[in-house]
This record gives C-alpha cells, sequence and structure tokens, in this order.
C-alpha cells in the first residue's frame, strides 16, 4: 500500500494547531518533510507515530497549541484598536462599539453599546490590573456577524468601578455566540493575564502584530494552557 503523505496545511488540520506550530515542528526536528509533487509533505503514518507516543510535556505543549489556535479563531490585529480617547466609562464602550461597526462585527453600534452598558450597570467586567472583559449579558447570534473577540486601549486610564479599585485601560470586548465559545474565551485571557509581563507589553506596545504575537506566543512560552 502507498505511503500516505500530507500537507502542512492537512497537519496542522488534523493536529488542531496553526500552520506556524506545524513549521517550528518541522524545524526542530519532530516530523520530518519529503517533497511530493513540489512541494513539502509529511507522512501521516509520522504525524500518528507521534500522537501515540506523547510524553507528558508534549501532551501539555500540544494542548497550549491547540488553544492558541482556538483563540485566533476569534482574534487578529484587525480586531484591535489602540490608544483611543475616551475619558470615562461610557465613552471608551461608545469607541469599542463604533469599532465593532467599523470593522463588521455588527451592524449597529448604537445596540452594542446599549447591551455592554445594560450589563455594565448588573455589575462591572473591570477584573483588576487595568483590564475590563466587556460583552452583552446574552448571546445575539443574529446580531453578531460572526464570533469576534476585539483589544482596545484607550489613552488614558479610566474608572472603571473595578475589583482592585484601579483604573482601567485596557478592554477586551467578547462578541460571541454561545456559553462553549465564552467560557473557553474568559479562560484563555484570563490566564493569560496572570503574568506581569505579558500585561505590561499589553500596556506598552505600539505594534498590532506584535500585540497578536504576544497573546498568542507568550502565553506558550509561560505554558498559560487551558
Amino acid at each position: 500500500m502507498a505511503e500516505k503523505f500530507l500537507t502542512l496545511r492537512e497537519v496542522a488540520n488534523h493536529l488542531k494547531i496553526t500552520d506556524s506550530v506545524v513549521k517550528e515542528m518541522i524545524k526542530a526536528k519532530v516530523f520530518p518533510t519529503k517533497k511530493v509533487s513540489g512541494s513539502d509533505k509529511i507522512k501521516k503514518a509520522d504525524v500518528e507515530e507521534w500522537l501515540a507516543n506523547l510524553n507528558e510535556r508534549e501532551v501539555e505543549q500540544l494542548a497550549i497549541n491547540r488553544s492558541v489556535t482556538r483563540f485566533t479563531d476569534y482574534f487578529n490585529q484587525d480586531n484591535i484598536i489602540l490608544d483611543f480617547q475616551a475619558s470615562n466609562r461610557y465613552e471608551a464602550i461608545g469607541e469599542m462599539s463604533r469599532f465593532a461597526k467599523k470593522i463588521k462585527v455588527v451592524r449597529d453600534h448604537r445596540w452594542l453599546y446599549k447591551v455592554v452598558i445594560a450589563r455594565e450597570e448588573l455589575v462591572s467586567t473591570a477584573v483588576g490590573n487595568g483590564v475590563a472583559l466587556l460583552h452583552p449579558r446574552h448571546f445575539h447570534q443574529s446580531k453578531i456577524k460572526k464570533p469576534t473577540i476585539l483589544l482596545g486601549r484607550s489613552n488614558q486610564e479610566l474608572e472603571f468601578e473595578s475589583i482592585d479599585n484601579k483604573p482601567v485601560n485596557i478592554f477586551f470586548m467578547l462578541l460571541l455566540h454561545n456559553d462553549a465559545q465564552h467560557l473557553f474565551s474568559i479562560s484563555y485571557i484570563s490566564k493569560l493575564l496572570l503574568h506581569k509581563n505579558i500585561l505590561k507589553k499589553l500596556k506598552t506596545t505600539d505594534s498590532k502584530a506584535k500585540i497578536v504575537e504576544l497573546i498568542t506566543t507568550e502565553i506558550q512560552k509561560n505554558k498559560c494552557s487551558t
């Protein structure tokens, strides 16, 4: 029987990780490659054997890589707005709502503003250390075009009734479709924010690409598995 070969994308899909992780694994000589029809491919048998023989550390790393891949389903650098102007929590939520419309996540920013404010008035979503996890109280699949996470940074720190009484200038806005997506994302972001070095860089980095790299690469280095 002829050996079956997989493209890098097929390996990524099989392992539920990103293409870039597969490339790193090839670079680290986890998988040998062979030129087939002009492109690098990997034996399916090699992938299955690797999966069957994972040690505890490798299982943990695979879980982290899968977690990052899932988060990037909702988040990329187009979802970031840096150093917007706001003088209070309402203006900040307004800026984030208008940004959601600008990148076509919602059609009506006024509706989004209203439902996020309604949630905020129940209890503040500021989780401490200058971060708030904004979201509507209920899921609105018909109003939110696709599950999306936004990241905004205001140019000044704002009073937000945070649990640690500290002002906020980092805003994640979770616009998701169901409980599974919401709970996963809350867990991912919460574990990310346990690391002060990551949080410090989020507050100071001016490159959107570097922020995405920070959120998806540093979490792996710090082993923030979910």
